[in-house]
């Protein structure tokens, strides 16, 4: 006979299931036939495209852990990134192997966010936000002026392979069919955001993910209950930072070229832009938006030729390209805060509801 609290306990674990149902295993079984799909079919273009869609994933996965799930708002994210980049180079030159390179850089990126960490146990909000801009204007300042290991304005040439024995991503075959350089890397980094991806889901619903929404909806209260603030807020700046810093390796592995001009502000905003538009305390949510926001700006460039004053160069009184883009990063932030505060991972949730309840769906 089965005790009740051994009842309760087996129906949370099932509740812990994360493709407990017959539609989110056939959801996976599709993700896995379009990843293994995906570069025989695509261009070598949307191939490049859909490679820093998947390296955007990761960094966007891991401020999201720390803005979504924890509410510390940051606008530092392009530092860690960055460290990354440069982590990886300098492991790279010690003679470090993938993927032990990758998780120097990972680490290192975690280190300064841990170094960083404390400051969000005094500041809070606007505050929060200055000092993470600061950290920034720190960053940008190193990476220009440490020319040793950055390279300066000028950048510097990096070599971070992903080969380990016989794989390697950069010189790819599948059945007997010679991949490209990014029809490998895409294979690669959409294995990394996967494993990643469901690294911070079960962080989210564990333990400690409980303990980074308590925080983030009451702070006082968690802590009145139990929940160390100390611990756990400089926890996420930790994850959150190791999360962009090992995106920021890939991106250096994969364009070769680094130059403290990749790691800007913009960038920062960028992936603020992504977690607003893919959805804020979501998982999934982050990689639609970083997929959205990669896909998005290509897409305008493609047909910017049929679009009305926009050109390449700006001629007469017409947008470029890049500011039209740079544009649209601010209106779908402004957008989805006031019309769909909760991003493409509830249109999607919406969507999903509608078909589980059709034909009663209304």
């Amino acid at each position: 006979m089965r005790l009740p609290n051994t009842r309760l306990t087996t129906a949370y674990a099932q509740d812990l299931v994360l493709f407990r149902s017959w539609t989110k295993r056939t959801g996976l079984a599709v993700l896995v036939v379009a990843w293994l799909a995906a570069p025989m079919v695509v261009s070598e273009y949307w191939a490049t495209v859909l490679v820093y869609a998947g390296i955007a994933s990761v960094g966007a996965i891991g401020l999201n852990l720390l803005t979504g799930f924890t509410g510390q708002v940051s606008l530092g994210h392009a530092v860690f990134y960055g460290i990354g980049a440069y982590a990886g180079a300098m492991a790279a030159q010690f003679g470090l192997p993938f993927p032990l390179w990758l998780i120097a850089a990972s680490a290192a990126g975690g280190f300064i966010g841990g170094l960083t960490g404390p400051f969000a146990l005094r500041l809070r909000g606007n505050y929060l936000v200055i000092v993470s801009l600061g950290l920034l204007v720190l960053g940008q300042h190193v990476f220009e002026n440490w020319s040793s290991v950055t390279g300066g304005l000028t950048g510097r040439a990096v070599r971070l392979p992903v080969a380990i024995g016989a794989f390697d991503a950069g010189n790819l075959t599948l059945f007997g069919m010679r991949l490209t350089r990014s029809q490998g890397y895409l294979y690669f980094v959409w294995a990394v955001v996967a494993v990643l991806g469901l690294a911070a889901r079960n962080i989210a619903r564990s333990r400690p993910g409980r303990a980074l929404q308590a925080i983030r909806d009451r702070d006082l209260a968690a802590e009145i209950i139990g929940v160390s603030q100390v611990h756990y807020k400089v926890g996420a700046f930790v994850v959150s930072s190791g999360y962009a810093a090992c995106a920021g390796a890939i991106y250096a592995s994969y364009a070769r070229f680094l130059s403290p001009l990749d790691f800007s502000l913009f960038l920062s905003i960028q992936f603020v832009a992504m977690i607003v538009v893919g959805g804020i305390g979501t998982i999934h949510g982050s990689i639609l938006g970083a997929l959205f926001l990669t896909v998005l700006p290509r897409f305008i460039e493609s047909v910017s030729d049929r679009l009305p004053f926009v050109s390449a160069d700006g001629a007469g009184a017409g947008l470029t390209v890049q500011s039209l883009n740079q544009a649209m990063f601010g209106i779908l932030i402004i957008a989805f805060l006031l019309f769909e505060p909760l991003g493409l991972a509830e249109i999607w949730r919406r969507i999903t509801r509608y078909f589980k309840a059709w034909p009663f769906s209304y």
